[in-house]
C-alpha cells in the first residue's frame, strides 16, 4: 500500500530559516535594554542599577554543525550572565548553564525544526528578554525561566540539575 502523505519541503524550512534576523553585531542600547528586560523580569535582583555581566557568544547551528555556548564556571557571589542568541535549525544545541550563583539573561532562543536543550543548575535565575512564541512545537520544563522565546516545529527544554 502506497502511502499518500506527501514529506515537508525542506524549501519551506530554508525559507522560514533565511527570514529570520542575522545575528549581528550588537549595540550598547540593545544590551542596555536586555539586560534592563532581564531584571525587570526577575524583579528582585542583587545587581543593583549599574549592573556588571559577562557575555558569552551567540550559538548558531544547522544541520548539527556550529558553535556551542555555555558557563561552567562557579562563582561567590551572583554573576550576571548575557547570552546573545541561540539559534538552531534541524538539530540539537544543548547549553549548559551551571553557575549555582549564575544569573542568566537569554537575548534570543530560535529553534525551527529541531531543539534546544538548556542544562541550568537548580539555583541559577533564568530570564529572556522578550515574550515566547510557539508554532507546532514545544517548550518543556520551562519552570524558572520567564520569557523563553520562539520555537518552530521543535523543542525547548531546560533540566535543572542540582550538581
Amino acid at each position: 500500500m502506497k502511502s499518500s502523505r506527501k514529506p515537508f519541503p525542506i524549501f519551506v524550512l530554508l525559507a522560514m530559516f533565511l527570514a529570520l534576523p542575522v545575528p549581528t553585531a550588537v549595540s550598547a542600547e540593545e544590551v542596555d535594554s536586555s539586560i534592563a528586560a532581564c531584571l525587570k523580569a526577575w524583579g528582585d535582583h542583587p545587581f543593583g542599577k549599574d549592573p556588571k555581566f559577562k557575555t558569552l557568544d551567540t550559538s548558531v547551528k544547522v544541520f548539527g554543525i556550529g558553535n556551542s555556548i555555555g558557563d561552567t564556571e562557579t562563582t561567590s557571589a551572583p554573576s550576571l550572565v548575557l547570552i546573545n542568541p541561540i539559534v538552531n535549525v534541524l538539530g540539537v544545541s544543548t547549553i549548559d548553564l551551571l553557575n549555582p550563583n549564575g544569573w542568566y539573561c537569554l537575548r534570543t532562543t530560535v529553534s525551527i525544526a529541531g531543539g534546544v536543550s538548556i542544562r541550568a543548575h537548580c539555583k541559577a535565575q533564568l530570564a529572556a528578554t522578550s515574550d515566547g512564541k510557539v508554532a507546532l512545537g514545544n517548550n518543556t520544563e520551562n519552570r524558572g525561566i520567564k520569557n523563553l522565546n520562539v520555537t518552530v516545529v521543535g523543542f525547548v527544554s531546560i533540566e535543572r540539575p542540582c550538581s
